[in-house]
C-alpha cells in the first residue's frame, strides 16, 4: 500500500512538472487514501495545495496547506503556499503572519521577502481605503438621517450609497455602521428613486457574501422584502426580485469573493433561511394583495432557484418540497381567469410563467413515484373544481388544464382525459360568453399538440373553429380560432406529403395571420396569437416564402419581439427557426427510402422550396428586415418565458445567419456577437453547442478583438473549447480549432486563458485525428499555443512523443499540415534550444525530412525548413556537421544564391547557416557558393 502511495506521489510530481495540474491533483488524492503515515500525508497535502493554487481554488489550497502545517509547523513550503492562498482570499492579515514566519525561517529567500513586501503594501492600501470609505459612508448616512436635508440631496446620497456598496470596502463599512437599519427605513419611503436605491444598495451588500446575506434576511424579514416585490410599481418589483435572486445565490453558493476573518468557521447552515424565502414566495402566488408584476417576479425566482441546475446533482429535495408545499398555490395562478374570478391579479405573462414553472418542476422529478404524486395533485385540483356545479369553477379547471398543456403536457393530457372535460371544452367554444369562448378555444389549441389529438380535433372541432373564425364579432376569439386552424393545418410538420388540409388552405391561413400581425389597431396580445399561427404554418415552405417577402409582417413581428409581452418569444423563435430551416432534419438513407417504397410505407418528402438556394435567399431577406436586433432584444429579456428551449431557437437562428461568410459582418455590427455569449451558458445542450459554433464561425473570419471588444473576448474561449469533444461533429471540431488558433495568436493573456480551460490536451488529441483538415487545424492551433512558455515545456518532457509527431508531420504530403508542424518546430527550436539535440532521436529519417523542406516548391515551407536548420546548427556543432556532410550543404548553397536579385528571407537564413558552418570550421570560404557575409537580423525573429 505504501509503495503504491509513493508511486502515485511520484506520478503526481511528474504530472505537475508537465503542467497537468488536474492530473497531479488526482494522483495526490489517490495517494492520500492509501497511506496512514502522518509525515507522508503532510507532504501530499502540501503538494495538493500547490495544485489548488495553480487551479485557482484558493479556499482548498489554504485548507490543504493548513493540514500539512498541523503535522509539521516548520514546513516552510506549506506555510508559503498558505500565505499565497490567504492573499488571494483577501485575508491579508493572516497571510502577512505566515509570510513573516517564512521570512524568519529563511531570511535570504527572495520569494518570501517579495511576498512580505506585497502584503505590507496591500494592507496599507486597504487601511487607507477603509478610512476614506468610512468617512464617505458616514457622510451619506448623515444626509439621509437629517430631516432638514432636501429631497434632491437625499436622492443623491442614496445613489452614492449604491456606488459605495459595489466596492468591498464600502459594503463592509455600510454593514458595520448599522446601515441595514437605515436601509430598512428607506424601504418605507414613498419616493420610488430612494426605494430603488435602497434595494440596489442591499444588492451590493449581499453579492457573493453569505454571512452578510443571512444577517440581512433575518434583520429585514422576508415579509418586508416580499411586500416590496409585490408592490404595484414594476421597476420596484424587478429591483426587489433582483435582490432576492442575489440573496439566493449568496446563500446557496457561499462566498465567492471573500472570506473575512473567522466567518467561515462560525457560519451556520443557510437552509433555514432558504426554506423561509421559498415559503414566502409560494405564499405570494395566490395572495390578492400582490400585484401582477410582483407575482410574475415570484414565479421567476422559483423557476431559477428550485429545479436543479444540473441533472448530475442527485439532490432534488427542494423540488419535492415545493411540490408538496406549494404546487396547489401555483395551480391557483394557473386556474385564474382574470375576467371572472375573484383571484389574484395577473399580467399577460402570468399564465405562461406558471406553465414554465410547472414544466421545470416536473422535469426535475427523478422517479415514476415522484411524477405520479405531481400528476395526482394536479388531477385532484382540476377534478375538485370541475365537479362543482358553478360554471366559474369549471372554467377555473379548464384554464388550469390549458396552462398544464403548455407546460408538463403529459400531466395536461391526463387532466384533459377526465370524464366530460373534452366535451365541456367543445361545448364552451360555442358559448355566447366571450370569456368562456376564449378560455375554451385556447385550451383546444393547446390540446392539438399531438398528432393523435390533432386528428380527433380535426374530425370534431375544425367546423366549430371555422365558424368561430368566420362568424364571431370579437377579434380576440377570431384570432384564437385562426391559430387553432393553423395548428391543425401544420400537423404534418415539414413533411410535404403529410398535410391535414387541402392544397392552398395553409397559405390562406398564413395570409390572414400576416394581416392580423400588421394590424396595429389590435392589442399586442391578439397580434401575438397571429405569430403563434405562423409558428405552426411556417413548417410549409410556401408559407415561409410568402412571409419573408412581406417586409411589413417581418418588421411587425420584430417589433413585438422587443415589446413588454414576453409570451411571444417562443412563437417568434419557432417561426424564425422554420424560416431559416435551422431545425434538425436527418436526411433518410436512399436505400431505406427504396425499401420503404417497396413495403408501401410512408416516405417523408422535402418541399422544393426548402432547398439551400431558397434558404439563403430567405436569410438575406431576414437580415435586411432587422432580424439581428430583434434576436438581441429577445436574449436580454428577464422572464420565465425565455426558456432554455426558446434560447435554443435563438441560437439555431444565429447559427443559420452566420453560415454565409459575407453575412457575419452584419450580424456582428448589430450586436449578434454579444448576444451569443449568454446563449452558450443558458440554453439546452444543443442550444449551447449551436451558439458556440456560431461564435466559432465569427471568430474565424473576423478580428476577434473587434467582434468581442474588451474583456468579452475572454468569454469566447470556454464555449470554443466545449466544441473540442468527440460527441461534436468534425465540422464543429474543425471550426473550434480554427477559432482558437486565431485567439491564441493575439496575446499571451488569451493563450493563458486557453491553457486554463484545459484546451491543450484536447488540441493534442485532435492532432491524431484521421480527418486531414481537423488534424491540420489542431497542429496550426498548437503552432500558436507554443508561443507560451508553459506549452513549450510540455515538449521538453522526454517521456512523450510530442516532438517526434511534429518531425514526422513535417514530412507528410499534406502541405497545410507540413506548414503547421514545421512552423511549430521552428518556434520550439528557437525558444527551447535543448530540444534541438533530441530531434535526431525522433526518427532515422529526420535529415531527409529537413532536406525535403528546404527543397519544397512552397516558399513558406522552404523558409520554415531554413529556420529549423539554422536553429539546429546553432544549438550544436555535431548537428551542423551532420547537415554539412549531407546534401544539405549543396541545397543551402543554392538557396543562398537565390533566383532573385533581392535576397529572400530563406536565402538570408541559408547564408547564415553557411556562415555558421564556416565559423565552426566545417567548410572553407572557397567551398561556399557565395562569399561569406554577415546578415542583419536574427533568424529567430524571422521564424
Amino acid at each position: 500500500m505504501t509503495q503504491d502511495a509513493a508511486a502515485l506521489r511520484e506520478e503526481g510530481n511528474n504530472l505537475f512538472k508537465t503542467g497537468d495540474f488536474q492530473g497531479a491533483l488526482c494522483s495526490y488524492t489517490k495517494a492520500l487514501k492509501l497511506t496512514e503515515s502522518k509525515s507522508d500525508n503532510a507532504i501530499l497535502y502540501r503538494n495538493r495545495s500547490a495544485c489548488y493554487l495553480k487551479l485557482e481554488d484558493y479556499s482548498k489550497a489554504e485548507t490543504d496547506a493548513s493540514k500539512a502545517l498541523d503535522t509539521d509547523p516548520g514546513d516552510v513550503k506549506a506555510r508559503y503556499r498558505r500565505a499565497q492562498a490567504l492573499q488571494n482570499l483577501s485575508r491579508l492579515d493572516q497571510a502577512f503572519l505566515d509570510a513573516q514566519k517564512c521570512a524568519q525561517l529563511e531570511p535570504k529567500n527572495k520569494a518570501f521577502q517579495d511576498l512580505l513586501r506585497q502584503l505590507g503594501a496591500q494592507i496599507q492600501q486597504k487601511a487607507s481605503q477603509l478610512s476614506s470609505t468610512d468617512a464617505r459612508v458616514q457622510q451619506m448616512f448623515k444626509l439621509l438621517i437629517d430631516s432638514s436635508t432636501s429631497q434632491s440631496d437625499k436622492q443623491k446620497a442614496a445613489q452614492n450609497l449604491v456606488v459605495l456598496s459595489r466596492e468591498d470596502a464600502g459594503a463592509e463599512q455600510i454593514f458595520r455602521n448599522d446601515g441595514v437599519k437605515l436601509l430598512q427605513r428607506l424601504l418605507e419611503s414613498k419616493q420610488e428613486e430612494i426605494l430603488l436605491s435602497a434595494l440596489r444598495t442591499l444588492v451590493g451588500l449581499c453579492t457573493g457574501h453569505q454571512s452578510r446575506t443571512m444577517a440581512i434576511v433575518n434583520e429585514l424579514g422576508m415579509e418586508k422584502l416580499c411586500a416590496v416585490m409585490g408592490s404595484g410599481e414594476q421597476a420596484v418589483s424587478l429591483a426587489a426580485c433582483h435582490l432576492l435572486q442575489v440573496m439566493f445565490e449568496a446563500l446557496t453558493e457561499g462566498m465567492k469573493k471573500d472570506i473575512r476573518g473567522k466567518d467561515e468557521a462560525i457560519l451556520p447552515e443557510p437552509s433555514r433561511e432558504l426554506r423561509s424565502m421559498m415559503r414566502h414566495l409560494l405564499d405570494m402566488l395566490p395572495a390578492a394583495s400582490v400585484s401582477g408584476p410582483g407575482r410574475d417576479s415570484a414565479i421567476n425566482l422559483l423557476v431559477k432557484q428550485v429545479p436543479r441546475k444540473s441533472q448530475k446533482n442527485p439532490d432534488n429535495s427542494l423540488t419535492l418540497w415545493v411540490t408538496d408545499q406549494g404546487l396547489k398555490n401555483i395551480l391557483e395562478v394557473a386556474g385564474t381567469v382574470p375576467e371572472i374570478n375573484n383571484g389574484p391579479p395577473l399580467t399577460d405573462n402570468s399564465h405562461m410563467s406558471s406553465s414554465v414553472l410547472l414544466n421545470k418542476l416536473y422535469e426535475d422529478l427523478k422517479s415514476d413515484a415522484e411524477r405520479e404524486n405531481f400528476s395526482r395533485i394536479c388531477e385532484e385540483y382540476v377534478k375538485n373544481h370541475f365537479e362543482r356545479t358553478s360554471l366559474e369553477s369549471k372554467l377555473r379547471a379548464i384554464q388550469a388544464v390549458s396552462v398544464l398543456l403548455q407546460g408538463p403536457s403529459d400531466v395536461g393530457n391526463r387532466t384533459l382525459e377526465l370524464s366530460g372535460m373534452m366535451d365541456a371544452v367543445i361545448a364552451l367554444c360555442a358559448s355566447k360568453d366571450l370569456v368562456h369562448q376564449q378560455v375554451a378555444v385556447e385550451t383546444l389549441i393547446h390540446a392539438a399538440g399531438k398528432a393523435k389529438r390533432a386528428s380527433f380535433i380535426t374530425a370534431n372541432g375544425v367546423t366549430l373553429l371555422k365558424d368561430l373564425y368566420k362568424n364571431s364579432e370579437n377579434d380576440r376569439i377570431r384570432v384564437r380560432a385562426l391559430v387553432g386552424l393553423c395548428k391543425l393545418g401544420s400537423a404534418g410538420g415539414t413533411d410535404f406529403s403529410m398535410k391535414q388540409f387541402a392544397e392552398g388552405s395553409t397559405l390562406k391561413l398564413a395570409k390572414q395571420c400576416r394581416k392580423w400581425l400588421c394590424n396595429e389597431s389590435l392589442p399586442a396580445t391578439s397580434r401575438r396569437w397571429a405569430i403563434e399561427g405562423l409558428a405552426y404554418l411556417t413548417f410549409d415552405a410556401d408559407v415561409k416564402e410568402d412571409l419573408v417577402q412581406d417586409k411589413n409582417a417581418l418588421q411587425a413581428m420584430f417589433h413585438l419581439a422587443k415589446s413588454e409581452d414576453k409570451t411571444v418569444l417562443f412563437a417568434i423563435g419557432s417561426t424564425l427557426v422554420n424560416c431559416t430551416n435551422s431545425y434538425d432534419a436527418d436526411k433518410p438513407d436512399p436505400q431505406m427510402v427504396e425499401l420503404a417504397k417497396y413495403a408501401k410505407q410512408h416516405v417523408p418528402e422535402e418541399h422544393p422550396k426548402d432547398t439551400q438556394s431558397y434558404v439563403e435567399k430567405r436569410l438575406v431577406k431576414l437580415l435586411e428586415a432587422g432580424v439581428v436586433s430583434a434576436l438581441t432584444c429577445m436574449v436580454k429579456q428577464e422572464s420565465p418565458a425565455l426558456t432554455e428551449s426558446c434560447r435554443e431557437c435563438i441560437a439555431r437562428v444565429f447559427l443559420a445567419l452566420v453560415e454565409r461568410q459575407e453575412d457575419r459582418g452584419t450580424v456582428v455590427a448589430q450586436g449578434g456577437g454579444k448576444a451569443l455569449l449568454p446563449l452558450v451558458t443558458e440554453s439546452t445542450d444543443k442550444g449551447k453547442t449551436k451558439a458556440a459554433q456560431a461564435l466559432a464561425k465569427i471568430t474565424i473570419t473576423h478580428n476577434p478583438e473587434i467582434a468581442f471588444p474588451g474583456e468579452r473576448i475572454y468569454e469566447v474561449v470556454r464555449p470554443l473549447v466545449s466544441l473540442l469533444q468527440l460527441e461534436c461533429t468534425s465540422l464543429q471540431n474543425f471550426e473550434a480549432l480554427m477559432a482558437l488558433t486565431n485567439l491564441a495568436g493575439i496575446s499571451e493573456k488569451l493563450r493563458q486563458k486557453i491553457i486554463k480551460e484545459k484546451a491543450v490536451p484536447k488540441v493534442e488529441g485532435f492532432m491524431f485525428e484521421e480527418h486531414d483538415m481537423v488534424r491540420a487545424a489542431a497542429t496550426e492551433c498548437m503552432c500558436n499555443l507554443v508561443l507560451s512558455t508553459e506549452v513549450q515545456k510540455l515538449f521538453l518532457d522526454t517521456g512523450s512523443d510530442r516532438l517526434k509527431l511534429l518531425v514526422l508531420y513535417s514530412g507528410e504530403d499534406d502541405e497545410r499540415l507540413r506548414k503547421a508542424a514545421a512552423g511549430t518546430l521552428a518556434m520550439l527550436t528557437a525558444q527551447q534550444p535543448d530540444l534541438c539535440g533530441r530531434i535526431p532521436d525522433t526518427t532515422s529519417h529526420w535529415l531527409e525530412i529537413m532536406q525535403a523542406l528546404l527543397l519544397s516548391d512552397s516558399q513558406d515551407l522552404r523558409h520554415r525548413g531554413a529556420v529549423i536548420t539554422m536553429n539546429l546548427m546553432e544549438a550544436q556543432r555535431d548537428l551542423a556537421e551532420k547537415f554539412i556532410e549531407s546534401e544539405a550543404l549543396e541545397i543551402l548553397s543554392v538557396m543562398a544564391k537565390g533566383d532573385n536579385p533581392a535576397p529572400t528571407p530563406e536565402s538570408r537564413i541559408a547564408q547564415q547557416c553557411l556562415d555558421l558552418a564556416l565559423g565552426y570550421g566545417l567548410i572553407q570560404a572557397g567551398a561556399q557558393a557565395g562569399e561569406p557575409r554577415s546578415e542583419a537580423g536574427e533568424h529567430r525573429s524571422e521564424a
